[in-house]
């Protein structure tokens, strides 16, 4: 099947012929994640190709840093890595892909965010001289030790991270959680301490922590972002993980 590109105003879509339908949306979505993202970010990466691959070994075998992450990851959380970036590209599984991967209609909605998500990785390595792109061995060193803050951008601004309930729930059963969150569980958990930081402090706050370079460590960058002791954020951000993982309220017919 030969490939084609689609364009849109600030995105070039990279893709089989037979894909060109979904392409479109995707275009859609990040033209809108890229106009949202424009009123918070000072740098915003333009000119972005957008590659749709077909399975998740192509995927991998284009950006061969996001098997190392995945690795670093649980089995949960790897589901919801399906995509990654480079200087100027974007790479994330076809939506057809996505859809045959999901887990329910919660999944499902998550993982139709994957290109924003991968997006929004790109836009914050552009504005984090901690993190890549471009890929040194220091900053990628920094990208997978602490991937919670990168993901956790990701997450939260692409808004992944309300259909994230079933899989925070799994992982609360299965015990204690860190703070932040090990890479282990960046991918599933990271999203929600952006989401309380937002709630706390606004939006800005959650930008302002996604630019931080963690010189300090991440103990110190959660009491700049929080203004508390890093102890109250640890209890907070568990709090708040019990709420995202409680099931979903049922409605009663009369």
């Amino acid at each position: 099947m030969p490939w084609v590109e689609t364009t849109s105003l600030s995105f070039t879509a990279r893709h089989e012929a037979s894909h060109t339908e979904d392409a479109e949306e995707v275009l859609e979505a990040l033209e809108e994640q890229r106009n949202r993202l424009e009123e918070l970010f000072p740098r915003i990466p333009g000119n972005v190709t957008v590659v749709l691959h077909d399975s998740a070994v192509q995927l991998g075998l284009s950006q061969p840093y996001l098997p190392v992450a995945r690795r670093l990851a649980s089995p949960p959380a790897r589901r919801y890595m399906a995509g990654w970036f480079a200087a100027g590209e974007v790479h994330v599984l076809a939506p057809q892909v996505l859809r045959r991967a999901a887990a329910g209609q919660d999944s499902l909605d998550a993982l139709k965010r994957t290109p924003q998500r991968a997006y929004t990785l790109l836009l914050v390595g552009e504005n984090n001289p901690a993190l890549p792109p471009p890929f040194r061995p220091g900053n990628v060193s920094r990208l997978l030790r602490n991937a919670w803050l990168a993901e956790g951008a990701a997450q939260h601004f692409s808004g992944q991270v309300p259909f994230l309930r079933a899989a925070i729930a799994t992982r609360l059963r299965r015990g204690r959680v860190d703070c932040p969150p090990s890479p282990r569980d960046a991918g599933i958990l990271a999203g929600a301490l952006f989401d309380l930081l937002e709630r706390d402090r606004g939006p800005q706050a959650c930008v302002g922590l996604a630019r931080h370079t963690l010189s300090q460590g991440s103990g110190a960058a959660l009491q700049d972002a929080f203004d508390q002791p890093a102890k109250e954020v640890e209890r907070r951000f568990r709090a708040h993980l019990e709420r995202l993982g409680a099931p979903a309220p049922t409605t009663t017919l009369r």
